[in-house]
């Protein structure tokens, strides 16, 4: 087999090796049944214990209390800034939300569709390099809303804000689930696309406070209601079952690590590596986020001229380095380096970029 490369694409993101060979070698025959897991029924006893074991190492890992429900849902979390507002909503309250980027504009523009929104606090001023320190939300709101990680700025929440006890806090993790130890119980509702740090694309995870499924309007249409889903398991329908497998294989190799205590040791490790890389650089590489900001998840950086860039993605590539490139709206480089992506990968890239800057000054 050819090596493999180092992924470091914002999503679809590097998946861990042993659960991909997991996969490779239960691809034909799955447990025993002479099936794919990808031909099983969805109702079958062999997919109902893949579906238990993934929703169980979410609740374990993440250490959610009871009263939440975990649900496996399809459209990824773009569907996600609709189904908030459309299950949340307060006749008469509005609906607060923090701006710190692409995704949070995308959500703001949904929640529009269902009531006043309320953005209360922006780092648009400067091009989304912070997030916001000053964030107020009132308690009239019907819920909150954040995004806990920008992938395309770089940067993330490493304090809460504060909610009013009977406000909801809505939280995109999309691009931080799991990467550091979270107390669960300051949320109403955390959902995360799979494709960034626990599986593939084509699941979203959606984790609802018990209280909240009662708030959506009766003559909303079945499929958009978590309701729904939290009554049936997140099996009303046929789910993305291939999807949620490799989530279960994932999260048992993350559980195999130590869980997100070991795995925030090591994403704080890897960031360090990469910042520090940028920081000595004496301006070669300027990182994008302010200091107290920076993502352990996505390191967002410029060169001097966007021909050094295009230059540096390009060498970077020939070496197995793949993704560097910054996102369209931004420029630059970017290395998302998710929960699945070794140190060893990160050092490489790390000692490629020293010796970039060495031939480049």
């Amino acid at each position: 087999m050819k090596k493999r490369a180092y992924n470091f694409y914002a999503g679809p993101a590097t998946l861990p090796l042993p659960a991909l060979k997991i996969a490779q070698k239960e691809l034909l025959d799955f447990n025993g049944t002479g099936m794919s897991l990808m031909e099983l029924s969805h109702r079958s006893k062999g997919y109902a214990e893949v579906h238990t074991q993934a929703s169980n190492l979410v609740r374990e890992l993440m250490r959610i209390p009871d009263d939440f429900k975990i649900l496996w849902l399809q459209g990824g979390a773009s569907t996600q800034f609709y189904m908030i507002p459309l299950n949340l909503q307060k006749q008469g309250k509005p609906m607060e939300y923090v701006n710190t980027g692409a995704w949070s504009k995308k959500a703001i523009k949904e929640g529009k569709f269902y009531g006043d929104v309320k953005v209360v606090a922006s780092s648009e001023d400067e091009n989304f390099s912070y997030i916001p320190s000053d964030i107020k939300f009132s308690d009239n709101a019907a819920f909150a809303h954040i995004t806990g990680n920008n992938t395309i700025y770089g940067t993330e929440y490493h304090e809460w804000p504060k909610v009013p006890d009977d406000v909801p806090l809505a939280c995109d993790m999309s691009s931080n689930i799991m990467d550091k130890v979270i107390d669960s119980k300051k949320f109403g509702v955390i959902y995360a696309g799979a494709q960034k740090n626990i599986g593939p694309s084509g699941v979203t995870l959606v984790i609802v406070r018990e209280d909240l499924f009662d708030r959506v309007p009766e003559n909303t249409p079945t499929m958009q209601k978590w309701k729904t889903h939290m009554e049936k398991d997140s099996l009303f329908n046929t789910g993305p079952c291939w999807a949620i497998y490799m989530c279960k294989l994932s999260l048992d190799h993350l559980k195999g690590l130590g869980g997100v205590t070991a795995i925030e040791k090591i994403n704080r490790k890897k960031a360090k590596i990469l910042y520090d890389t940028i920081d000595k650089s004496n301006g070669f590489y300027k990182g994008h986020a302010k200091f107290g900001s920076r993502s352990l998840m996505n390191v967002t950086f410029n060169l001097k001229t966007p021909e050094l860039e295009e230059k540096c993605v390009k060498e970077a590539l020939g070496r197995g380095l793949v993704g560097l490139k910054g996102h369209r709206s931004v420029g630059g480089m970017r290395a998302s380096i998710y929960n699945a992506m070794s140190i060893e990968g990160v050092q490489t890239l790390a000692d490629f970029m020293k010796e970039f800057q060495e031939n480049n000054q």
